[in-house]
This record gives C-alpha cells, structure tokens and sequence, in this order.
C-alpha cells in the first residue's frame, strides 16, 4: 500500500543541498529544474562532472568544491544525496535527520523522507506519479502516456474553471459540490 502524502513545494522559496557531482546529481538536477527552474541549489562535491557543470552554467546554482561535512546543511530545507559512496550518503541522512532536514538518498528508499517521482506538466496542470519506491520505470512509462493524451491546451480550461469558482458564493462546501457538478462531464 502505498502511504506516501504527496505535496507540491513552491520550490524556489527553499533551499536544496545536492551532495554528489556526478551522473546521479546531474538527473536530480534535470528533474529538479524541469518543474522549478528558479530553485536555489547548492552542488557539494570534490568533482563535478563537466556535463553537469554545463546543465548548471545558466541556473541558480552555488557549487562548492569540497568533501561533505555536516555544516553545508545549514539554511538547507531539503537535501539530496548522491554519491556513490554508502557511508557518505548514510552521514548526510543521519545529519539531516539530526536536524529536521527533509532527505533523499538516491537509489535508497529506506534512507528516503520523500522520493522524486513521475510529472507530468501541461501548462498549469502538474501530475505527480508515485510507485512508493518500487519502480521509477513504471512512473516514467505512466508520465509518458499521460503527456501523450492531455491535450496541450490546458490553460484556457483551467482559466475557465477559475473564473467559474470566483464567481460562486456561499460556503467551501457549496462550491466543492458546484465544482464537482460542473466538471463531472471531464472523465465521461
């Protein structure tokens, strides 16, 4: 069963620790700003790989070319391990949990407070796709089916929908029921 609570983070209002340079940290770092290209990263490493210097050249990234130590996670909300040394990844978990910091480590579920799943984006409607863990291949074939039959004008719906809701009075549970009578005809 899967028990995970999915949440949509305003991004660029926190501050991400990425340790790790090298294939896995540039993957992070592609997914991180697929969906949130003003979010403020920090890149801790003794090497960068060139690639992943070159996808960060024209981001807000800070890059500090050091072995980790547990005060780079100061001011950190969120932090993401990615080395490819277990002992390190398992010292920035146990930092983070020290200190209330959200953590994932790459490719370690158990050592994970979240996990950086499927998205699907199509304007200003975001999908988020969960395997608990278990398959991020199965979570990237689903993003990739439901990319493929959203239709790419999205907005003007969800613009109309908007509007629609402004306009409604009385109490939340009212405009639940009138949202939900107006759009049952979507999944018909």
């Amino acid at each position: 069963m899967n028990t995970l609570y999915p949440i949509f983070i305003k991004a660029h209002q926190l501050q991400f620790l990425i340790v790790g340079g090298g294939y896995v940290a540039l993957e992070k770092l592609e997914f991180l700003y697929k969906s949130s290209p003003e979010a403020q990263v920090t890149l801790l490493a003794p090497f960068v790989r060139p690639e992943t210097l070159a996808f960060v050249k024209d981001k807000p990234v800070q890059i500090i070319l050091k072995k980790y130590h547990r005060r780079y996670l100061k001011s950190k909300n969120i932090v993401i391990a990615t080395t490819d040394s277990p002992e390190v990844n398992l010292k920035v978990n146990r930092d983070c949990k020290t200190r209330y910091i959200l953590v994932n480590v790459a490719d370690t579920p158990d050592q994970c407070d979240f996990y950086m799943g499927g998205i699907v984006t199509k304007g200003n409607l975001k999908i988020g796709i969960s395997t608990n863990g278990k398959s991020p291949t199965l979570a990237k074939r689903m993003r990739q089916w439901l990319e493929e039959i959203l239709p790419e004008e999205i907005d003007p719906l969800l613009e109309t929908l908007r509007k629609y809701r402004k306009t409604l009075k009385n109490d939340f549970e009212y405009k639940v029921k009138a949202m939900n009578k107006v759009t049952e005809s979507l999944i018909k």
